[in-house]
């Protein structure tokens, strides 16, 4: 039991480890994507925003330092801690240069609030001297990586253009648990032509790797998206998920998820 619940929270791992709750500040540090660039493809994946799923860090244009402190800003009247997660949100966060890398990285990781590192990228841009560094960084202080895998299934990996196998996934996975950082999978609830049971399958998939946490998220349509445009011109072609649906589906994943995994997330939100 966890805080007296099944579930183990994001919330309560930070209260065990740290001895208090703490904030994430979402950093931008101008990186690109493979899946943006013509590596794969220039359209991004079918769901992601122009911000690069970033869209609540401060400008890229902003030293990391000058990011941190602005967003502490925003949230420190409800963090009397003090202390924070730098989480790289936007785009691929470890698909630039590894000197580039080392240098964003420490600067956010020796900030004095800065308790913890946590870079969201993709399974398939974490090369050998990527995981040196984040090796390097783990031994100054706590290091999350947050891969999107989305869903398991390949049919619908195709539609929204993901652009790797799931091998990709699971050798990433194994990379980072012989390193020691910390593994979180984002998974999206609602994709188009996927059922609960295909939900709950990509759930279990997950879980059964050596995973330390696991973000659930429900499937927005965000305005300048190829899923918007899709969805605009198709509304029959795949409903969304109302409420209690979600909810249904939501109470069904976390029924499945060992309480040994961190729940790091069960919804989202997109710019209003």
């Amino acid at each position: 039991m966890w805080n007296g619940r099944r579930f183990h929270t994001f919330d309560y791992d930070c209260r065990e480890h740290f001895g208090s709750k703490l904030y994430k500040l979402s950093l931008n540090a101008g990186f690109s994507c493979p899946n943006r660039d013509g590596t794969l493809d220039t359209r991004g994946c079918i769901f992601c925003s122009a911000g690069g799923s970033g869209d609540f860090a401060a400008s890229p244009k902003l030293s990391v330092t000058e990011q941190i402190e602005a967003a502490k800003s925003l949230v420190a009247s409800k963090n009397p801690s003090g202390r924070y997660i730098a989480y790289f949100q936007a785009y691929t966060n470890t698909y630039a240069p590894v000197e580039r890398l080392e240098a964003v990285f420490t600067e956010a990781i020796y900030h004095p609030d800065i308790a913890a590192l946590s870079i969201a990228t993709r399974p398939d841009c974490l090369p050998a001297e990527v995981l040196e560094l984040l090796a390097r960084l783990q031994r100054i202080k706590p290091v999350t990586v947050e891969l999107g895998l989305q869903t398991m299934h390949p049919h619908t990996a195709a539609f929204i253009r993901r652009g790797y196998p799931p091998e990709t996934y699971e050798a990433a996975v194994h990379a980072l648990q012989r390193i020691g950082v910390n593994i979180v999978t984002h998974l999206i609830l609602g994709l188009p032509g996927e059922s609960t049971a295909d939900m709950l399958a990509s759930v279990r998939y997950v879980c059964s790797l050596p995973l330390n946490g696991i973000k659930l998220q429900l499937l927005h349509v965000l305005k300048g998206t190829d899923l918007a445009l899709y969805y605009q011109a198709h509304p029959e072609a795949f409903p969304l998920l109302h409420l209690q649906d979600y909810v249904d589906t939501l109470l069904a994943c976390l029924a499945i998820i060992p309480p040994d995994i961190v729940i790091h997330r069960i919804t989202g939100d997109g710019p209003k």
